[in-house]
């Protein structure tokens, strides 16, 4: 059986992972085998963040609609509740994005809310 050399496909990976690494400091960017460990590392920081960035901006939203209730004389706990109970169906995004841009119509809901739990 004829013996195969892979210089050619080890020539055109090595070029993959070096074009990767375009901006790492050193050798980071010069040499193969660094190279290549931090562009693994950086592949999976990047799938690490995309799920991070989804707690985050959750959070941020969270945390806008609790400030926009309190100022409405509700805590965002209760807010929801009394949203949940009235069959309000909508996402923090959206609440979030009315707390900032449409501050009296997220009053009404804040009055809904509020009539939906003394009631």
């Amino acid at each position: 059986m004829a013996r195969v050399k892979t210089g050619k496909t080890a020539h055109k990976r090595h070029k993959k992972v070096l074009k990767l690494a375009k901006g790492f400091r050193g050798g980071r960017s010069k040499l193969y085998r660094p190279a290549n460990q931090f562009v693994m590392k950086a592949l999976n920081n990047a799938y690490i963040g995309r799920k991070l960035k989804k707690r985050d901006f959750r959070k941020l939203w969270i945390t806008r609609i609790n400030a926009a209730a309190r100022l409405n004389g509700i805590s965002y706990s209760r807010f929801m509740n009394g949203l949940r109970l009235s069959g309000i169906e909508m996402n923090r995004k959206m609440l979030s994005e009315m707390a900032i841009y449409d501050k009296e119509g997220f009053a009404q809901l804040a009055e809904i809310a509020k009539q939906k739990l003394n009631a």
